[in-house]
């Protein structure tokens, strides 16, 4: 090499070192600030040229394989997207993964998209790049984050699988049944469809496992609505609340957090069979609260009590002897229970039905649902009692029989029925006198009345004895009123 002839050559400058002295010219120091090229007009301020640095610095940037990046999409191509990231090369998505629940893709040019970077190059020279797989990876990063931080994530029930459901919260999980609610779900079916918040209690990226608890989130909400409530019941208070469950004793009503019992007594003035010919399960009602036990946090409900009670009135409503008219609600063994309005009931004892009938059972007289008029014996307030009298509607035939009949006065009349002591006689309709055994011969002893009379017979008497007050009508069928006279003053 002719050194003298590099020396004068004018396009090389200066040679003037040894060349076997010279060492390579060191790279410039990232740390200083490169400036505009001597002999170079400057296009630029400093600012600007800085700027174009730094994004020629970034376009060269190094990127990992499962890395997660932000690009731009460049162009659509057929069944493809290009996407710039920032790399020396194109990425490549499928157009496939920008498709959206109605099958349409939903992509343009110039949007920004994150990514996960599968591979940095592939045979055509592009970056491999997957969108569906970026968001299932920000997904797995949010579920994680929730199960850390303890915060509840939203889902939709997708299908019920062996033990529970499959619920959709951007990756497939897993709800067990029993903690779908904090009571028991008979029908997991109904469930489908339903978007849920749920709490994460257990995630396996590795695995791709997820389960879910329902039940936890309600719990929490639950015990919130619950301290919310306690803090502000007070006894004599009306609030608002829903039926929860009704039982044949009564229902249960939700008040927030903590359930509340409206017994069956208590919900209406009036009789009730059942709790659910008042309410049904879902209903919003008002209730009084008549007793609180914060320590048990026990809660006793009213419902009747948001009106007056209508035996505050009784008295001068439905005076004695008043008459009055009523709906047949009940039939027992002794009696029969009339309402008068909501709340106000008398009982028509089954001594009060007839004045000259024995009625063995109310409903001889009586059907439920009858609607009678009655006249009121005796009312007790206090112990919110009424009495009642249906023969009292109708003339005592008994205060009749001392004006129609005397003693010693003959009849005839039929035997009704036959007993050891004696034999009833009918004396006229609902009127019945009684033959004594030992008033029926004078010279027989009879051990029977059927020695001498049978049921049906018509038979002859005299009036032995009348005794209105009490009813009775006493007979003889062998004695004369001159030796009953007699008899009767020795």
């Amino acid at each position: 090499m002719d050194v003298q002839k590099m020396k004068d050559d004018p396009t090389l400058g200066q040679l003037d070192a040894n060349p076997h002295e010279m060492s390579p010219a060191p790279k410039p120091k990232r740390s200083e600030p490169l400036r505009p090229m001597d002999g170079v007009d400057a296009e630029f301020s400093d600012g600007e040229y800085q700027q174009l640095l730094d994004m020629y610095d970034q376009s060269l940037r190094t990127l990992a394989e499962g890395e997660l990046v932000r690009g731009r999409i460049l162009r659509i191509s057929g069944s493809e997207v290009i996407v710039d990231v920032g790399y020396k090369s194109e990425g490549i998505i499928d157009l496939e993964e920008f498709k959206g629940p109605d099958g349409k893709p939903h992509v343009s040019v110039g949007d920004e998209v994150v990514v996960l970077l599968e591979k940095t190059e592939n045979k055509d020279g592009y970056v491999v790049l997957s969108k569906e797989k970026a968001e299932k990876m920000k997904i797995w990063e949010e579920i994680e984050r929730a199960y850390t931080d303890g915060k509840p994530v939203t889902g939709i029930v997708k299908e019920r699988i062996k033990g529970g459901l499959a619920v959709d919260i951007g990756v497939r999980a897993f709800l067990p049944g029993s903690l779908v609610d904090i009571r028991p779900v008979r029908n997991l079916d109904a469930m489908k469809g339903k978007e849920l918040q749920m709490r994460v209690i257990k995630v396996n990226r590795k695995r791709g496992n997820i389960v879910l608890s329902r039940k936890a989130v309600l719990e929490e909400e639950n015990a919130h609505k619950k301290r919310r409530t306690l803090d502000g019941l007070t006894e004599g208070k009306v609030i608002k609340g829903s039926v929860k469950n009704i039982t044949e004793y009564g229902a249960f009503i939700d008040l927030g957090g903590i359930d509340g019992l409206l017994h069956k007594t208590d919900m209406s003035w009036g009789r009730i069979n059942h709790p659910s010919e008042m309410f049904v399960v879902g209903d919003e009602i008002e209730v009084v609260v008549l007793k609180f036990d914060p320590e048990k946090e026990r809660v006793s409900l009213g419902f009747k009590q948001r009106g007056a009670d209508p035996w505050e009135n009784v008295e001068g409503k439905y005076p004695r002897e008043s008459r009055v008219r009523g709906k047949v609600v009940s039939l027992t063994d002794y009696g029969a229970f009339i309402e008068l309005e909501p709340g106000v009931e008398g009982l028509i004892h089954v001594s009060e039905m007839s004045w000259t009938k024995r009625v063995k059972h109310p409903s001889k007289v009586l059907a439920v649902g009858d609607t009678v008029e009655a006249v009121v014996l005796d009312v007790d307030k206090a112990a919110r009692r009424l009495s009642l009298g249906l023969r009292q509607t109708e003339p005592n035939p008994w205060q009749m029989i001392s004006e129609r009949y005397h003693e010693g006065d003959r009849i005839t009349g039929k035997v009704r029925n036959l007993t050891d002591f004696g034999a009833f006689i009918e004396v006229e309709e609902g009127i019945d006198g009684l033959v004594h055994i030992s008033d029926m011969s004078w010279t027989k002893r009879l051990k029977h009345p059927s020695e001498m009379l049978k049921k049906g017979d018509d038979v002859e008497a005299v009036i032995l004895k009348i005794d209105s007050e009490n009813q009775r009508l006493s007979l003889g069928i062998t004695r004369s009123a001159t030796s009953w006279k007699a008899r009767s003053s020795a």
